[in-house]
């Protein structure tokens, strides 16, 4: 059951939404005799699909049970922002249903981001690892992704398509397990995702390797951990390497790496010049 003060606050957030929300916003007849601003009890409990008395107790803060379809009924009827839907199930002790998840483009301010960190390699990925944006630094780190159609843009799919990959990272097998094993526990948290479910199915056709794997079951939390490159051009060196939640967009992560020594650093910049165009003497 929810606490006293938990079912206060209930009551005034419900009845701050009732009084904001005007007869006309919600569909109903405006009239002049309203004693009181926005919407009558009466009029959510009919918006709500509620008897009148219930409703009446719920702002009262009386200690009753409130289901998640009636909660979702309420949302509706005071045309809840999805915050303000939140923010009603939590106030209620309801866990908030998921849902499905929806790829948002990658915000101008957070692409901006990754040109500025440059020359240390950096990208945003999706919950399933689908590379949303990168600055030039990765590119030129991993090489051809500009070239590669959209569904190929994902790491995990990199990792065990790619044979240069293999070479590219210097302890492959271990960064492959540690790599799908947060992809699995990644893809729990979604489990009806149609975009996991075709990569999982793509993989599972083009890589024995993923297959053998992905049967072990690996799950890992992410932890900051080094990584070691052996660039084809800009020989050997280790990153650091970690991943931040993107706010507005928690489905978003950016991840950065970052140069261990000044020698790690050195290289970075030497891949950054290798692909600048080489000035023409006059």
């Amino acid at each position: 059951m929810v606490g006293m003060m938990r079912r206060k606050e209930l009551a005034g957030f419900l009845r701050s939404r009732r009084e904001s929300l005007g007869p006309e916003a919600a569909g109903l007849p405006g009239g002049s005799r309203r004693r009181t601003p926005g919407l009558r009890r009466e009029e959510v409990a009919q918006l709500s699909g509620v008897s009148v008395t219930w409703y009446t107790w719920l702002e009262q803060g009386r200690d009753i049970t409130v289901s998640r379809q009636v909660l979702e009924s309420l949302s509706r009827a005071l045309q809840l922002t999805p915050a303000e839907r939140g923010h009603l199930f939590a106030l209620a002790g309801a866990p908030l249903p998921a849902e499905p998840a929806r790829r948002m483009p990658v915000s101008p301010t957070l692409r901006t981001l990754l040109e500025t960190l440059e020359p240390n390699p950096a990208h945003v990925i999706s919950p399933c690892w689908d590379l949303l944006a990168y600055n030039r630094a990765y590119a030129d780190l991993v090489g051809g992704l500009d070239d590669l159609p959209e569904e190929e843009r994902n790491s995990v799919w990199l990792l065990f398509t790619r044979p240069g990959m293999r070479t590219l990272l210097v302890d492959w097998q271990c960064e492959a397990r540690d790599i799908l094993g947060q992809f699995r526990a990644a893809a729990d948290k979604n489990p009806d995702d149609p975009r996991t479910t075709a990569l999982v199915d793509a993989l599972l056709a083009a890589s024995p390797t993923f297959v053998s794997m992905w049967s072990a079951h690996p799950i890992r939390a992410f932890a900051s951990a080094t990584k070691h490159f052996d660039h084809p051009r800009a020989g050997r060196f280790s990153l650091n390497y970690t991943k931040l939640t993107v706010t507005e967009d928690v489905t978003q992560h950016l991840v950065v790496f970052l140069p261990v020594a000044e020698g790690d650093a050195t290289a970075l910049q030497r891949l950054a010049e290798l692909d600048r165009p080489v000035p023409s003497r006059a």
